[in-house]
């Protein structure tokens, strides 16, 4: 590490622990040198090297590795020449830290891939993804906290670290840190055990972005909770910007304290939706663009992204992963990616992901939410008020099962397989007019698979 950087770490010091302690403890300090994860400091004794130790080691540390430099030990060394005399009682000081130890979890490790250039906008996303934009721009707080939620790979990650580059990228002057809630309560666990709950407190208090990722993962644990929500409210009052993620809004997360989830809901509360068929195709269409620099020479049928993205509807990850299988088992095989392939290649995914809805769930689900009877929907009343939730229902099991045209057909009272096709493409037809009628269809699928 340079004097210039030393320099700035010392800098941001000050800023946290105030003038006073800066120039009794940390500006006396003269870094010797950093090698194998050890910062080797010069001290005036052993006695202000051990108080450094017990009141500032943390700190220390989650600048060091702030400024990207990887230090894992502080040692402290009093210099023969040192006009002042060690004190015998007091040994030097090495502060010892295992590589799971809190100190080298001060922010969780970003992913290179997780930027807003990778992230696909679809409508089930779009409010998220602006949301997480604006926060990222590192301007004026506008709300505070911004909490995103929704189930596993639908997103909430990649955007919180799509933010964290962002900021580091356009604010290198702030203090950005991102960790996981089992990560913040695994450093408060041990501030506690080992009575450094000054250098905690110091450490989130000091940031200028507080990113916490899973938080659900801090219900039921009561002291954890406690500390969280005075973070929280130490940050909000210094005008500090906090972004949350969950698997759930706030407001139902068992175990999770009135006081907290009061906290939570006072900004900008987002959900992202479950994928749909388009958002879902956008992906993979993404992933193969970034796979030709890997595999240039291999193709893929028509109708492939299109299968996968109507048969693996409810998991990012496993849709990219399933692609990600492909295209490595095509490049050893030395084939097309075809239909044949792709079945034979991602047979057990696409077992796990069969959909097991039933044309008699559709159904009932589709004259629930119409409000009309079953008997309506199969019957042969031709009523507009029937006819269109008929056609609804009839969409959706071309959509949600692998039942074909004739047997979708007798189970709406014998039709025919052409009635069947003509209401499934009416409703595809009528979806790109028709907005209330789109919001129905996605409502309806949405509740269907969850």
């Amino acid at each position: 590490m340079t004097k210039d950087a030393w320099s700035e770490l010392k800098a941001r010091l000050r800023k946290t622990v105030g003038q006073n302690n800066y120039t009794q403890w940390i500006d006396p300090m003269d870094l010797d040198s950093i090698q194998d994860g050890v910062a080797v400091f010069n001290v005036p004794t052993n006695f202000h090297g051990n108080y450094v130790s017990q009141n500032f080691a943390d700190l220390v540390l989650f600048e060091f590795n702030s400024l990207g430099q990887t230090v894992q030990r502080l040692k402290f060394h009093v210099p023969a020449n040192s006009a002042a005399r060690p004190r015998p009682a007091a040994p030097a000081v090495i502060v010892d830290q295992a590589p799971d130890k809190p100190s080298q979890m001060q922010a969780a490790p970003l992913d290179s891939r997780f930027t807003f250039d990778t992230f696909v906008v679809g409508k089930p996303n779009e409010l998220a993804h602006a949301a997480a934009r604006r926060v990222s721009e590192g301007g004026p707080v506008t709300f505070n906290p911004l909490v995103l939620y929704g189930g596993v790979g639908l997103g909430k990650t990649h955007l919180m670290h799509a933010i964290a580059w962002e900021l580091k990228a356009r604010r290198p002057d702030l203090h950005v840190l991102y960790l996981s809630a089992e990560q913040f309560m695994y450093r408060f666990v041990q501030a506690l055990s080992e009575r450094k709950m000054m250098d905690f407190k110091f450490l989130f208090r000091a940031v200028d972005v507080l990113m916490v990722d899973d938080v659900q993962f801090i219900a039921g644990k009561d002291s954890t909770q406690e500390e969280f929500f005075h973070t929280f409210n130490a940050l909000v009052d210094q005008n500090k910007q906090i972004i949350i993620s969950a698997d759930r809004a706030p407001g139902e997360i068992k175990d999770l304290e009135e006081r907290v989830k009061s906290r939570l809901q006072c900004g900008l509360v987002v959900d992202l939706h479950p994928t749909n068929y388009e958002l879902r195709l956008g992906i993979l269409q993404s992933k193969v663009q970034q796979y030709r620099s890997t595999y240039p020479d291999l193709e893929i049928s028509d109708g492939v992204l299109e299968f996968l993205a109507h048969r693996i509807s409810t998991n990012v990850r496993v849709l990219e992963g399933a692609l990600t299988r492909l295209f490595a088992f095509a490049s050893l095989v030395g084939r097309e990616i075809d239909m044949e392939l792709t079945q034979d290649c991602l047979a057990d995914v696409l077992r796990a992901s069969e959909r097991k809805i039933t044309v008699e769930e559709i159904q009932r689900k589709v004259s629930d939410y119409y409000n009309i009877r079953l008997s309506d929907i199969i019957g042969p009343k031709r009523l507009r008020a029937y006819a269109r939730p008929r056609q609804v229902a009839m969409y959706l099991c071309k959509l949600l099962t692998s039942r074909s045209l004739p047997e979708i057909g007798r189970s709406f009272g014998g039709r025919d397989h052409t009635t069947i096709m003509h209401g499934v493409k009416r409703i595809e037809e009528l979806q790109h007019t028709d907005g209330q009628l789109a919001e129905d269809v996605e409502m309806l699928r949405r509740s269907l698979e969850a």
